[in-house]
């Protein structure tokens, strides 16, 4: 289909790409959606041009998620309607994106085995592409197909995940260039976790608590809990929380039950200033406020819960007593949007015609194999190191959004800090921080920002615009 978005015309492409073993015995069959930019006249680019115009694989996480939410969010022609700050309006439509990627890279849109429409072949078991490596593997060979059908191979190649989709790019990423020697220009990182243990709310690691506590600062500061100083300026409270948890909280937390009663008070007062919590909840909680329970007691006294993709977003639980909700707002706001515009999109202007259930979020890939990390955190952050250490144009954006609890971003600056990465290539990281949750392109200012951001580091920018959203000098909520 020959379409355009703005001044760029472009094709689209919705079909089937078999995942074959070395028989070349279909294993699978991945569907995709691509968009590939024509001339002024409508037709296919010389194959210099092509060469060099970036070619961009995107998919979301989960594990368990098409690629929808890029899809019909963020890169895409086309985006679901939402309100400005990304409210849920009473009818779901499709428009035009006016700040799709497109005029700086064709884009492919990859759901996985077991997602969207992808299926395994008749006779296979789906569970062979139900796990980290396996997975990797897959879009791995996806990736690779697609190139030499579509002959792309001379074009600057990126990746771009969002969520867990951000832990398989990073993965890919030696994978793609040590297995398969397919070069890679950049990664764009949306909302990243390379390093599960910052995730894991576990008994005995106490890693998260402490990463966890500048979104729950900003979380706070949204739903006007904070006050005093902390109240007038968001970036400020960010800069004190994340000074707090780095110290004197960390400290505290490794010192356990060797803390003192008057260092334990003086804490917890200090982390209910940060948290909009009570000072008698934190002690309760042992100083360990999982992210369940934060959502769950911030807005109690209103009968109000806050989202984990966005904790902008609040909920109505059935009471107002449990330890942690009923449900994710923030999920909720989006899920019947999105299903309904791609649904129209794919089978309206794409004319791809299916009877299967277009999976956006499915449970069938679970339980989610981590092998090798068996008895140990998942961690793709060495192997990204080892790809940007023996490709050194390989640079990667991440993109950062302050209201996220699902990955939040002190996590990932975290995560960045203890790459061990040689000095010579920290300049190929960067980032760009959003006053938005998860999927911050569901507020129009931040994806015009992320836009815009994402454009300048394809552009090789050395650094960020001054008008990108976040750090520094960002004003009122």
């Amino acid at each position: 289909m020959v379409e355009g978005v703005g001044e760029v015309k472009y094709r689209a492409t919705a079909g089937l790409l078999p995942i074959m073993d070395d028989r070349l015995k279909i294993k699978a069959r991945v569907f995709y959606v691509a968009y590939e930019r024509l001339n002024e006249a409508g037709e296919p680019l010389s194959p210099e041009q092509r060469a060099a115009r970036p070619v961009t694989f995107a998919f979301n996480g989960g594990p368990g998620s098409s690629s929808v939410w890029l899809h019909m969010g963020a890169l895409g022609p086309r985006r679901v309607k939402m309100g400005p700050e990304g409210e849920t309006l009473p009818r779901h439509a499709v428009v035009s994106n006016e700040h799709s990627w497109l005029g700086f890279t064709d884009l492919v849109f990859i759901d996985p085995v077991s997602t969207g429409y992808s299926r395994a072949a008749e006779g296979e078991d789906a569970r062979q592409f139900h796990g980290l490596d396996e997975d990797v593997r897959a879009v791995g060979e996806f990736i690779r197909l697609y190139l030499v059908r579509s002959e792309r191979w001379l074009s600057p190649k990126y990746l771009c995940g969002e969520s867990y989709g951000t832990t398989r790019a990073a993965a890919l990423a030696p994978h793609l260039q040590g297995t398969l020697g397919i070069t890679l220009d950049g990664l764009v990182l949306i909302s990243p976790v390379l390093n599960f243990q910052t995730l894991r709310f576990d008994i005995g690691n106490d890693t998260p608590f402490w990463l966890y506590l500048p979104a729950y600062t900003a979380t706070a500061w949204h739903h006007r809990r904070l006050s005093g100083p902390l109240a007038e300026d968001l970036e400020a409270a960010l800069r004190a929380s994340e000074a707090f948890a780095g110290g004197e909280y960390l400290t505290a937390l490794a010192k356990g039950d060797a803390l003192s009663d008057e260092e334990r008070t003086r804490i917890a007062r200090r982390v209910a200033e940060l948290t909009g919590l009570s000072e008698g909840f934190v002690l309760r909680s042992d100083l360990r406020v999982s992210i369940g329970n934060f959502t769950k007691e911030l807005l109690r006294e209103q009968g109000r819960t806050v989202g984990r993709l966005d904790s902008r977003y609040t909920g109505i639980d059935r009471n107002e007593i449990g330890a942690t909700p009923e449900f994710d707002p923030s999920y909720a706001a989006i899920h019947g949007p999105y299903t309904a515009a791609l649904n129209a999109y794919v089978r309206g202007e794409l004319k791809f015609q299916s009877d299967l259930n277009y999976e956006i979020l499915t449970g069938a890939v679970q339980p989610w194999n981590y092998a090798p990390n068996v008895n140990r955190y998942a961690n793709v952050a060495e192997g990204l190191r080892s790809a940007m250490s023996q490709n050194r144009h390989l640079r990667v954006h991440s993109a950062l959004g302050y209201y996220d609890l699902a990955t939040p971003y002190w996590a990932m600056l975290h995560t960045k800090r203890h790459l061990n990465l040689d000095p010579s290539l920290r300049g190929n990281l960067s980032e760009s921080f959003y006053r938005s949750g998860h999927m911050m392109y569901v507020r129009e200012e931040d994806l015009a920002g992320l836009k815009r951001n994402v454009e300048a580091f394809y552009a090789g920018a050395a650094t960020m615009p001054a008008s990108s959203p976040g750090r520094p000098g960002v004003g009122g909520k």
